[in-house]
């Protein structure tokens, strides 16, 4: 097969497989993944492995890994430490122990009955590893779907996601360490691999910064988006290079290089431009992951296949329960958390190539590995889904707990009548609600961050913890009782729920939404919206208004001009008067 013939039944067998997943309601990974299935040679062989297809599909992990660097936010990490150096750290390190006693137990147990178990202590550290990850891509869009990353549970499961992908750098020094031990001393091939990393990182992060900075500066002064996207490959691939070079990883370098950039103005632009190349070569990774699943072995051993889906799965979840419950976390919160994090993730399959690579995982092992591992993601959204239901059934006072923290909201809204429920108290939510204090409106505001409404409380703001999304929350809010409903957060999905909740439960009440353009205005209108307020549109009439005045336009008719804008706009300003100014001429 040419190599024309050979992209072009790629591309198809990707285009079709993630076509279906969408359709699905599926991650486009696993689009990915069983495209690799049946094109590979255990399958339909029309694709053989190639050496040099997997060589590309390489670079799609280095572009993973330097998108991870671009998103290493220091402050970020700082505000979630508690999370990210407790959660996180606790699953992962714990997870590794975990496997390497299994190992051992397993081992004594066989030479006991007579058996010989072949599983050295590295590779069960290698699996560990890998089974250590979970979806990162995943789940952030499931809970993004569901409104759910500023949840205590979501905000649990971004801290570990965090640190997981933090965790990847040294594993990736750590595999080839392994395998490069030999006779040697393990400490002494650490120590050396640490050694190395650490020279490297520091000589990069030392002068790098100042220097990627200048040479972006200066790339960017010629204003030609082509020697940009060409500058900014040769450094990222030159990175990953010069640690390859050293006795380190591809990916490292990769890292390292977003790191760098991330300090730098050119942090989105560069994250635009690279999306192109890490989206279709992560693909085309994940192809060549499918290709090596061989169905004859899964065939044969499907009861293998069967126990390394299920006991992974449940070992994990309930790691993390455990460690989320030391934490101070209740019940219902971390069992979600670690319903959410059950599954593998897209960096074990890295982990687990760069082991096989080391020959550090037998190839008989494969197979049954990689099956197990896409059938515990292809469950994830089916996990997800079923969370509330497998909570209330192993929990049984979580439904209590909630049901007491919505008693006591309902109780403290209980004489508030003709007030404004303001769903999310972020910054629009804070600002709206500091309008209604001063007017001497009652409101009740409702978000689901502990730390939003803990600021808001301190404010001396009425803020309630509660899901707008939920009719529970919304009517302990007194909804039927409310003469408005805002929703200050511009989230179509989210702004339909409430929507359908109002319009079922209190249709007299108007509901006002925020969107961030006005793509979905008659979506909105048409769900019983009573207004839609575009913020892009309101940022450009204030743009508007401002230029004009400090052009010296009198501002009597600025304001004329921006309210029969609006009055086009919105139906209750139809009849509004100008507010009678002076015609002054504005000062430029």
């Amino acid at each position: 097969m040419s190599a024309l013939e050979l992209t072009l039944l790629y591309l198809c067998a990707a285009v079709i497989s993630v076509v279906a997943c969408r359709l699905l309601h599926l991650p486009a990974m696993l689009g990915y993944l069983f495209a690799g299935v049946v094109i590979g040679p255990n399958a339909l062989a029309l694709a053989k492995d190639s050496a040099v297809v997997e060589h590309l599909a390489e670079f799609g992990v280095v572009f993973l890994m330097f998108v991870i660097g671009l998103e290493f936010n220091l402050p970020k990490l700082m505000r979630m430490r508690r999370l990210v150096f407790g959660l996180g750290l606790g699953q992962v390190v714990l997870t590794l122990i975990g496997a390497l006693l299994f190992n051992l137990a397993v081992g004594i147990a066989l030479k006991y009955l007579g058996y010989r178990w072949q599983l050295s202590w590295q590779t069960a550290l290698t699996l560990g590893s890998a089974l250590a990850m979970s979806s990162t891509a995943i789940v952030v869009k499931l809970m993004a779907d569901r409104i759910e990353l500023e949840s205590p549970h979501g905000q649990r499961v971004m801290g570990v996601l965090l640190f997981q992908d933090l965790a990847v750098v040294p594993l990736l020094v750590l595999i080839p360490a392994l395998a490069d031990m030999g006779e040697h001393n393990l400490w002494r091939v650490l120590s050396i691999a640490m050694l190395k990393a650490a020279v490297l990182v520091g000589l990069l992060l030392w002068g790098g910064q100042r220097v990627m900075r200048e040479w972006l500066m200066l790339v960017a002064r010629r204003k030609s988006d082509e020697l940009f996207m060409l500058n900014l490959l040769l450094m990222t691939l030159g990175l990953a290079w010069l640690t390859e070079l050293a006795g380190l990883s591809l990916a490292m370098g990769a890292f390292l290089a977003g790191m760098l950039i991330a300090e730098t103005d050119f942090k989105h632009k560069v994250e635009a431009d690279i999306r192109p190349f890490h989206d279709v070569l992560l693909g085309l990774f994940f192809i060549t992951i499918g290709m090596k699943l061989d169905w004859e072995v899964l065939i044969d051993s499907w009861g293998w296949v069967l126990l390394l889906s299920v006991v992974p799965v449940v070992l994990k979840a309930g790691l993390v329960f455990v460690l989320a419950r030391l934490q101070g976390a209740p019940a219902g919160v971390s069992l979600r958390t670690g319903l959410y994090l059950a599954q593998a993730g897209e960096f074990g399959f890295v982990l687990l190539t760069l082991g096989l690579e080391n020959r550090l995982i037998p190839p008989s092992w494969m197979s049954p590995i990689l099956a197990s591992m896409v059938l515990s993601m292809i469950a994830t959204p089916f996990l997800v889904m079923k969370a509330d239901a497998i909570v209330n059934r192993l929990i049984s006072n979580d439904w209590l707990l909630q049901s007491l923290e919505l008693t006591g909201m309902a109780q403290r809204t209980l004489k508030t009548e003709h007030h404004v429920i303001v769903c999310g108290y972020g910054r629009s939510g804070h600002n709206l609600v500091d309008l209604l204090k001063l007017e001497g409106i009652a409101y009740v505001a409702l978000d689901s961050d502990p730390d939003k409404v803990q600021a808001g409380r301190s404010a001396g703001h009425h803020v309630e913890f509660g899901d707008a999304t939920r009719l529970a929350s919304l009517m302990s809010a007194g909804l039927v009782r409310a003469s408005a409903v805002v929703v200050t957060y511009p989230d179509t999905a989210s702004a339909l729920k409430v929507l359908a909740w109002a319009q079922e439960h209190a249709p007299q009440v108007p509901v006002v939404v925020r969107t961030h353009d006005d793509k979905d205005l008659e979506q909105l209108r048409a769900a019983g919206a009573a207004e839609v307020v575009p913020e892009v549109i309101e940022g450009s009439l204030m743009l508007a208004s401002q230029t004009l005045a400090h052009i010296g336009i009198p501002l009597k008719r600025v304001i004329r001009l921006v309210q029969g804008q609006r009055m086009t706009r919105y139906a209750l300003m139809r009849n509004a008067k100008s507010p009678p100014l002076d015609d002054t001429p504005a000062k430029s």
